[in-house]
């Protein structure tokens, strides 16, 4: 392999790394799982005084079940469906000219 393939496949490997550590799906997935997680243990916790207060709706239960749900989501939809960088012969395939260097 030369140099010029080397560096190329280099490339894309950082590339392939880059786009998956700053996936929204991530980021979205974490904070709503978190978030999530600490809604629902405050929903467990409540008293019978906040329970009056939303008339006997446990709000906190079902909105961190509800946040946790969609936390997971996000997390199994990152993970089944990765993000793939294009390859550097995509756009010269597609018409495009290579990128200059």
């Amino acid at each position: 392999m030369s140099d010029l393939q080397r560096e190329v496949s280099e490339l894309e490997r950082k590339s392939a790394t880059a786009a998956r550590l700053f996936d929204i799906r991530l980021i979205i997935g974490g904070l709503f799982t978190v978030y999530g997680v600490i809604v629902t243990v405050a929903g467990f916790t409540a008293s019978d005084a906040d329970l009056k207060k939303a008339e006997d709706i446990n709000i906190n239960l079902w909105t961190g079940l509800g946040m946790l749900a969609l936390g997971v989501f996000f997390l199994a939809w990152m993970k089944l469906r990765p993000v793939v960088p294009p390859t550097v012969e995509e756009p010269a395939a597609a018409g495009g000219a290579p990128p200059e260097h």
